[in-house]
């Protein structure tokens, strides 16, 4: 029998060369393997269309997030041969502005001794909703037969337009509910005192149009 210490010697030698041929073959798999995708960009680069005067203040800006449950269902089949029902998850922002392109001529009052001055503002307004494509995204989803069928043969299987549509429209739904508008009025507000009190007023005051 071979001494202890030459088993021991042969039997690594044997592990080693296992994982030699283990990582070869993986090596040459992935080389060779006829499945295998490769991912080449060849985007055009952005071009720049237009820039626009921004003259307006970002008074604030609220995040939300919602579940939309959208529901299908044929009148005459069950669902499990032709219906689909998605739960999607829609996270994104919504800014409130209070735009000063269109202030009139008299929306800046100053008094005669230059002590005090009023400033009359449109209210606040939102933004459209800018959904996050980071943190909104498919949570389940149950097709029928026909409906995988036909996403398997469509171009643009699993298109996600409607989800993202509906949960623009609910979160922009519960940006108009909420507080946002009343915070981005209070912002502007603020602002406009410190500015204007860091001119030399010692009065500013800051009053917005009657809601059409």
């Amino acid at each position: 029998a071979p001494p202890p210490r030459r088993g021991a010697r042969l039997l690594a030698g044997l592990l080693v060369t296992v994982v030699l041929l283990v990582v070869g073959a993986r090596l040459a798999w992935s080389w060779l393997n006829p499945f295998g995708e490769n991912t080449v960009d060849r985007s055009q680069p952005a071009l720049l269309e237009s820039i626009h005067n921004l003259s307006r203040f970002e008074a604030a800006t609220g995040n939300f997030q919602v579940v939309v449950d959208l529901e299908k269902d044929a009148s005459f089949l069950p669902d499990a041969i032709k219906g689909s029902r998605t739960l999607f998850v829609g996270a994104g922002g919504v800014d409130a502005y209070v735009d000063f392109s269109g202030l009139a001529s008299g929306a800046l009052t100053v008094s005669p001794d230059r002590r005090q001055v009023t400033v009359r503002l449109p209210h606040a307004q939102l933004e459209k909703p800018n959904l996050d494509n980071k943190r909104s995204y498919v949570y389940a989803q149950q097709r029928g037969l026909f409906d995988r069928v036909e996403d398997f043969l469509s171009s643009s299987p699993g298109d996600q337009q409607e989800l993202y549509v509906l949960a623009e429209k609910k979160i922009a739904d519960a940006a108009r509910a909420s507080d946002l508008l009343t915070r981005a009025d209070q912002n502007t507000k603020v602002m406009l005192q410190g500015m204007l009190g860091g001119l030399g007023f010692d009065k500013v005051t800051v009053e917005f149009a009657a809601q059409p």
